[in-house]
């Protein structure tokens, strides 16, 4: 068809919920009900399964990068070049074969599955209150909207994470820990001994926990203070260069008519790419607090078992490179990040589509 009809049949039959043009707003076709449990149900499942399948593309590069933020001494020495990251991957086959690649990724997808769908599933609940019509439609909404699904999902998946860092962490023969034993372990660690407190302060540290469930939210308060800017900027940016991609002088070259319900879609590479864009600009937002993060999650693995705070492992990376210390693995963090966001955006997308949210 002619540009100009690709156009017009982009601006009344698009049902996708980021573009100003979308038909559900514009009222060519009936609004989805996105608080039936039908809907909820059909974006989870499809939100698990680009989380899955979005960490299972760069599982490998997860491991490496995951044993240079925590600066484990094995691997220490491979830091701060490509080559290093292609020689740590080519030890870890030696010792591990390929299964070595893949350590800790059966407790990734253990966590990815509820992670991914409560993220993508709440984003859509969340976005559907804050942005009700296109005229409240904004950068700020949008940032909102994404931080508070990735609070969310964080909060509930957030010990499987922990667990998953400490399985992947291990790297000697001789430590192949079973499940059991490492969450014992992480259960029974206890934090570093300090002075004792001020009399004022003695009554809020006898009622801090210092073992057991607590353990297992070790790096929280970076994650936290780290999901604003990733989830946020990672659905702001996917949606706006989205929007860009819909633009009415780009569609015809961006978008498709999709075959299994005969609604405009983007082409495979435009969603890869606003996926792509989005994970690079979520990653550099973020990356310090994982630095951070990662520290304290294998704080018990590492020294003298204790676990540290977020300002005391803050100090320690400062101390040991400085500024740069905080950005350590960022180059694998590109080639993992942009595209692990990409696929996950995409099968996200397309699985929508398929399963008819």
């Amino acid at each position: 068809m002619g540009s100009r009809a690709f156009q017009q049949e982009v601006s009344t039959k698009s049902s996708s919920h980021r573009t100003p043009i979308a038909a559900e707003w514009a009222g060519s076709q009936k609004p989805k009900n996105k608080q039936s449990l039908d809907y909820v149900l059909r974006t989870g499942l499809a939100g698990g399964l680009a989380g899955c399948a979005a960490k299972t593309v760069v599982a490998p590069l997860d491991r490496v990068k995951i044993l240079f933020q925590a600066s484990n001494p094995q691997f220490a020495k491979y830091t701060g070049s490509w080559f290093g990251v292609v020689t740590a991957m080519r030890d870890i086959n030696r010792q591990d074969g390929m299964r070595g690649l893949f350590r800790g990724h059966s407790a990734t997808l253990l966590r990815i599955f509820p992670y991914a769908a409560i993220k993508f599933l709440t984003y859509e609940q969340v976005r559907h209150i804050i942005i009700p019509s296109p005229s409240h439609e904004t950068p700020f909404r949008r940032l909102s909207s994404g931080s508070l699904a990735g609070l969310t999902s964080v909060f509930i998946t957030y010990p499987l994470e922990v667990i998953r860092v400490r399985l992947a962490f291990e790297t000697k023969r001789d430590s192949r820990s079973s499940l059991s034993k490492i969450c014992s372990q992480i259960y029974h660690e206890h934090p570093m001994p300090k002075p004792a407190p001020a009399i004022p302060l003695q009554v809020a540290a006898a009622a801090t926990p210092e073992s057991g469930l607590v353990n297992f939210y070790r790096g929280f308060s970076p994650t936290l203070v780290g999901m604003v800017p990733y989830a946020g900027m990672s659905f702001l940016t996917h949606d706006t260069a989205g929007d860009w991609l819909r633009s009415p002088a780009l569609a015809p070259y961006t978008m498709t008519t999709s075959s299994t319900t005969g609604r405009p879609i983007l082409r495979y590479w435009a969603e890869l790419l606003s996926g792509g864009f989005a994970g690079m600009v979520s990653q550099t937002a973020a990356y310090p607090l994982e630095v951070i993060r990662r520290r304290m999650q294998v704080g018990g693995a590492v020294g003298d078992g204790h676990r540290l705070g977020m300002g005391e492992t803050t100090a320690t990376i400062w101390r040991e490179r400085g500024w740069r210390g905080f950005f350590v693995g960022l180059g694998i963090g590109y080639v993992k990040v942009v595209p692990m966001v990409a696929v996950s955006f995409f099968v996200y997308e397309r699985g929508k589509v398929v399963l008819g949210a």
